[in-house]
């Protein structure tokens, strides 16, 4: 257990350190602009194309696994979904927020981190897997159910556009695409640029955690909503339990790769969760409350998913022989 601790604490301390110096320190919320801007545009993309450009290039096209994950996320959102649906009376725009934060793992900002330290560089590409897919199936999914529930006339072709720009140009999954090209030509960056990624990824997780913490401090908790429980469940417990039954269902029996992916699943909302409402301007206070009670719950279920991990309690052969 002391080893588990170990693991789990440092990412959840700096969250709780972050959320403490916001609350405490009286510095506007504008100054984390450029701690962001180096989170998401430099260090996390320094962190997926080191990390997958020194990857054999077939371990990358693991469809099945793809698959399973992917569609494991996508049954997570419809049922969250479906909760939202029902406690809004049909409220597309709200329910689909609520799908979000029922399937929007922390996978940006505690991904990598986490599960790095816990299973090694093994973890790499079905990290980066995961949060390539399931942020192109999110970014896919929102904005075609947010013109659907507003009322108006889609139009597709606009719709499109915006959805495959901001899949195919968000940094994150830039990155990812750079460090495929790059372990299929097996290229070697630069010296000094070689010698500067190590610099930027080491950064990622820790200016993350912390940037995460005082982005929820900076946004109180005024109240609990009535259904954010059922969503939270939907997010910490439900979504691990699809993506083990899933994995073992397709025949993906890699306990690294099966760990990674539980792993992943078992996270707690995304602050893009937040991110989203803001921007369509719904539910925008309770995806809040997702984030900080979603971070604080998680503090025991993700140490509890770490346990069955590091015990190798975790099934690769549910449907065997």
């Amino acid at each position: 257990m002391a080893e588990i601790l170990s693991l789990s604490m440092p990412f959840f301390g700096l969250i709780f350190l972050g959320y403490a110096a916001g609350r405490i320190m009286k510095i506007p919320v504008e100054g984390l602009a450029w701690l962001n801007a180096f989170i998401i545009y430099f260090a996390l993309p320094a962190l997926f194309f080191q990390l997958l450009s020194q990857t054999p290039f077939d371990e990358l096209t693991n469809g099945p696994f793809i698959f399973a994950t992917t569609f494991s996320t996508y049954l997570a959102f419809a049922i969250a979904f479906t909760i939202g649906a029902l406690v809004t009376r049909g409220n597309i725009s709200s329910a689909t927020i609520q799908g979000v934060a029922g399937s929007y793992s922390n996978i940006g900002y505690m991904g990598p981190g986490l599960t790095l330290a816990a299973l090694g560089p093994q973890a790499t590409v079905p990290t980066a897997l995961i949060f390539c897919f399931d942020n192109a199936l999110l970014f896919t999914l929102v904005p075609f159910l947010m013109a659907l529930g507003s009322g108006e006339g889609m139009n597709v072709r606009q719709t499109t556009l915006i959805v495959l720009k901001r899949v195919f140009l968000h940094p994150f999954i830039m990155a990812t695409i750079a460090g495929v090209i790059a372990a299929y030509f097996q290229f070697q960056p630069p010296g000094p640029v070689d010698q500067l990624l190590p610099f930027l990824r080491s950064a990622a997780a820790p200016a993350a955690l912390f940037a995460m913490g005082v982005t929820v401090a900076l946004r109180p908790l005024k109240r609990v909503p009535w259904e954010l429980p059922g969503i939270l469940f939907v997010k910490l417990i439900i979504h691990p339990i699809i993506v083990v039954v899933m994995l073992n269902l397709i025949g993906v029996n890699d306990p690294v790769w099966v760990s990674t992916a539980i792993l992943m699943a078992a996270l707690p909302p995304a602050l893009n969760v937040f991110i989203l409402a803001q921007q369509y301007d719904t539910y925008v206070q309770r995806a809040s409350s997702a984030v900080l009670i979603g971070t604080v719950v998680s503090v025991f279920t993700v140490t509890a998913v770490l346990f069955l991990v590091k015990e190798g309690l975790v099934p690769t052969n549910l449907f065997g022989s």
